[in-house]
């Protein structure tokens, strides 16, 4: 169990894998659009954009696809209940915030739509810490679960992260204006004839 879970009420949520248990998945600051999965961390825009492309394949496709990403070790986390309340600045989220501290009035808390904009910034303090590196993600169809680097998620539950990153995590997109590469995410799954996204385009679509 990651220490993230403890904090989980203010930005990345708990969700069950099957290899370790509950872990947290979701934004961790509402300016920018980096997304944690534990001890990864990679950018929204990265992530939609090779859904969508995996949405895209066809039924013979294969069951695997890649995205860039940091695998960040613990010590090099930080602290976020620290970071966000300003008494613990240590670590990439602490750096995160310095620069882009919790808003003090709560009707803000709202994850911005542009906050891909800080990409640059965003990768200029994480690569303090790690280098780029290669996420795989396979499907497996006999099982109907999906294997994110180390982690373990049933077909379900990886349809619940997809579906966190449609919303916006738990602040919400702020007016509800989304980033256009999560309303291309959802399009390709609703038009996808890939096995893993059939049953939860079905679903968007209101069958």
């Amino acid at each position: 169990m990651t220490f993230f879970l403890i904090y989980s009420m203010y930005m990345p949520l708990a969700f069950q894998s099957i290899s370790h248990g509950e872990i947290a998945f979701g934004f961790f600051n509402i300016e920018t659009d980096m997304l944690l999965l534990n001890n990864y961390f990679f950018f929204a825009s990265e992530f939609c954009h090779s859904i969508s492309t995996w949405a895209s394949h066809t039924t013979v496709s294969s069951g695997s696809i890649t995205w860039d990403g940091y695998v960040l070790s613990h010590k090099d986390i930080g602290n976020l209940m620290g970071a966000i309340h300003g008494f613990d600045m240590s670590g990439f989220i602490g750096d995160t915030y310095t620069l882009f501290p919790f808003p003090k009035d709560p009707s803000l808390f709202k994850q911005n739509p542009e906050g891909y904009k800080t990409q640059e910034t965003i990768k200029g303090l994480i690569e303090r810490y790690a280098h780029t590196t290669t996420i795989p993600v396979r499907e497996d169809r006999y099982n109907n679960t999906v294997l994110i680097g180390e982690y373990l998620f049933s077909k379900e539950v990886f349809h619940e992260l997809l579906n966190y990153v449609w919303l916006g995590g738990y602040p919400r997109w702020k007016d509800e204006i989304r980033p256009p590469y999560v309303i291309e995410m959802k399009e390709a799954i609703i038009h996808s004839t890939h096995p893993l996204f059939k049953n939860k385009g079905q679903r968007e679509r209101g069958a």
